[in-house]
C-alpha cells in the first residue's frame, strides 16, 4: 500500500472513484472541493495497491502542520470501494498514511468520518481503524434526522403550526436564482444569530451552476416576499438542509413546517433519511436546545457527526 499527493491531473480519476465508492457525496467532488481553494492549502491524498487507486482522502494542511479532513467540506473521511476492500485493507491504508505523515513532518491529523446515513453501504472500516490507531474524540455534533422507512410524525407544536399554515395556504416554489434565496437567509442568520452564510451568494450560485440537480432551493410564502426557505444538498438517497430560514410573519404563521411538509411527504418522500442538519456551536460544546427541540418536533432523531484526532 502506498500513499501520494492528489494532483489536479488526477481530478477525473478522483471524481469517478469518488462517485462509485461507498460513501462519497457531491461535497467530494473535486468541483466542490476546489471552489474555495484559495482558503485551503489542498493536500489530499490517494492510497493505491499494487499501483491501484484504493482509497481517496480529501484533506488540507494548516500552517502549524496539521493534517485535516477538508475544512471545507461539513465530513470527509476515507472513501472506499463497494468490492475487495475490507478491515484489513483499512487498517494498510492506515499503516501507509501513518508512515507518508511521519516522513512530511505531520505530527496531528483531525478526522471527520462520513456519517452513516451517507453511506451507500456499510462503511465503518475507517472508525475501527482508528481505534487500533489511538484515535481520540475532538469533536461531536448532534444532527437530527428522520429515517423515512418509518412514516414521519409531527409532535403536537409543530401540527398546531401546520393546521395554521394550511388555513393561509402558503405558495411553495423551487427556484434556481440565489438571488432569491439570499435575502431571507441573510436576515435570519442575522437577526437570530448575528450571523453570516457559510457561503457567500457568488460561491452558492457558482455551486448551483455545478450542481443543478443536487443543490435546490426551495421557498414559500404568500407569492410576493418569501416567509420561509430551505437549501437542500441532494446525494446519497439524504436530503440535507444546507440553509434554513425564515422572516418573523413566517414564523408568526407557521410558514416553515408547511414547507418542512411538503419537502418530507412529497419532494423527497422516496429517499431514504431527511437530515435537518446540527444545532451545535463552540465546535458541538453548546447544543441550541431551541433549534434542537424544533427539529425533533419535526421528527428529526440524533446522529452523531464526529470528528476525531490522532496525535502521531
Amino acid at each position: 500500500m502506498k500513499i501520494r499527493a492528489y494532483t489536479p491531473t488526477d481530478a477525473q480519476l478522483w471524481n469517478r472513484l469518488a462517485a462509485e465508492s461507498r460513501q462519497g457525496t457531491l461535497l467530494h467532488q473535486r468541483a466542490y472541493m476546489d471552489y474555495h481553494a484559495d482558503r485551503f492549502r489542498d493536500c489530499s491524498l490517494i492510497a493505491e495497491r499494487d499501483g491501484k487507486t484504493v482509497a481517496l482522502l480529501g484533506a488540507n494542511i494548516t500552517d502549524d502542520g496539521t493534517l485535516r479532513s477538508h475544512q471545507g467540506l461539513t465530513y470527509g473521511g476515507w472513501l472506499t470501494p463497494c468490492y475487495h476492500f475490507d478491515g484489513t485493507d483499512m487498517l494498510r491504508v492506515f499503516d501507509a498514511w501513518m508512515e507518508w505523515c511521519h516522513a512530511q513532518g505531520i505530527e496531528k491529523i483531525e478526522y471527520k468520518a462520513v456519517p452513516h446515513i451517507y453511506h451507500r453501504i456499510p462503511a465503518e472500516e475507517d472508525l475501527y481503524a482508528l481505534f487500533r490507531f489511538g484515535a481520540s474524540v475532538k469533536t461531536v455534533n448532534l444532527s437530527s434526522v428522520i429515517d423515512m422507512r418509518e412514516i414521519p410524525v409531527f409532535n403536537t407544536q409543530q401540527k398546531r403550526h401546520l393546521k395554521k399554515s394550511s388555513g393561509l395556504s402558503p405558495i411553495i416554489r423551487e427556484t434556481s436564482d440565489v438571488a432569491e434565496f439570499m435575502p431571507i437567509l441573510n436576515q435570519c442568520l442575522k437577526e437570530r444569530h448575528d450571523a453570516l452564510p457559510v457561503h457567500s451568494e457568488a460561491e452558492l450560485r457558482l455551486l448551483k451552476s455545478r450542481f443543478p440537480q443536487e443543490i435546490r432551493f426551495f421557498l414559500a410564502g404568500d407569492g410576493i416576499e418569501p416567509e420561509a426557505a430551505v437549501c437542500i444538498y441532494d446525494s446519497n438517497s439524504v436530503a440535507h438542509c444546507q440553509y434554513i430560514a425564515t422572516s418573523e410573519s413566517g414564523r408568526q404563521k407557521g410558514t416553515l413546517t408547511y414547507l418542512f411538509h411538503h419537502l418530507i411527504h412529497d419532494i423527497f418522500s422516496g429517499h431514504r433519511y431527511f437530515d435537518f442538519g446540527t444545532s451545535n456551536e463552540d465546535a458541538g460544546l453548546y447544543l441550541n436546545s431551541g433549534l434542537l427541540h424544533q427539529k425533533v418536533g419535526l421528527g428529526g432523531r440524533g446522529v452523531a457527526y464526529t470528528v476525531f484526532s490522532i496525535t502521531l
